[in-house]
């Protein structure tokens, strides 16, 4: 027997009605990304794009294929994994150890924590060890965190992107 949304628990609403709003978002971010990168890839040189597809370390220290790379992330609903990396780029430059602390801690509830709002894939083990790290931060305590995220994009989520019809339009516009 179906029940009515009426007797559903408050919270399920709740998680329909959010879930109706990102979807919403998702595509009006998506209608948008598309447009942003067509009109990006005009100023584009067809040098930098061919990088982008040399190495997933080239894509990320190029500004261009770093926001190409983050639009293809949100579509796939997994922004949080370069957010998180870039996030972790920013602490190591950090400089006084009391901003150290508190962009330590910042890291750890929105990324690592579990039920983080922006929780990103890691085993059990690494984020045991970042946890120990955050309680006395160093330059290094994200390092092993960082570097499994970006093993897991560079080996899944980068490879998907070069596939992508966002990538392969934007290579199709800089082809002469």
């Amino acid at each position: 027997m179906c029940r009515g949304l009426e007797s559903l628990p408050i919270t399920c609403l709740e998680r329909a009605k959010q879930f109706k709003a990102r979807l919403g978002s998702f595509l009006l971010k998506q209608e948008l990304s598309v447009t942003v990168l067509q009109n990006k890839a005009d100023k584009l040189k067809t040098e930098d794009a061919l990088e982008w597809r040399a190495s997933f370390q080239s894509l990320l220290v190029h500004k261009d294929g770093l926001h190409a790379f983050r639009e293809f992330l949100v579509s796939e609903y997994s922004e949080e994994n370069i957010a998180f990396y870039l996030a972790c780029d920013d602490y190591k430059k950090t400089k006084t150890s009391s901003k150290m602390c508190s962009k330590a801690k910042k890291i750890y509830e929105e990324f690592i924590r579990h039920d983080a709002p922006r929780e990103v894939n890691l085993d059990h083990e690494t984020k045991t060890i970042t946890k120990k790290n955050v309680e006395n931060p160093t330059p290094s305590c994200f390092e092993l965190a960082q570097s499994k995220i970006y093993t897991l994009m560079e080996k899944d989520c980068y490879p998907r992107f070069l596939k992508s019809t966002l990538c392969v339009d934007l290579s199709r516009q800089l082809s002469p």
